[in-house]
């Protein structure tokens, strides 16, 4: 989790994201797209029109799109 602030939206499909690090927070939940790092590679997620509830708090739901490699 994103230490900036309290979870709220749910990566969902990236292969390499488990458990509590698929819970993030974003300053702007409204964006499109949101770009996550994660070691050597961006991991890529589109906005759903979907929310889900965990622990009693609203979470918009991102669904991963692919990942790119940071460039050197």
């Amino acid at each position: 989790m994103n230490n900036t602030g309290a979870p709220n939206v749910l990566l969902t499909g990236a292969p390499a994201l488990t458990g509590a690090a698929r819970l993030r927070h974003v300053a702007d939940v409204d964006v499109p797209k949101v770009k996550v790092p994660l070691g050597n590679r961006y991991e890529h997620f589109e906005a759903s029109s979907e929310t889900t509830l965990v622990d009693d708090r609203e979470l918009r739901v991102f669904i991963w799109t692919h990942s790119t490699f940071v460039a050197e």
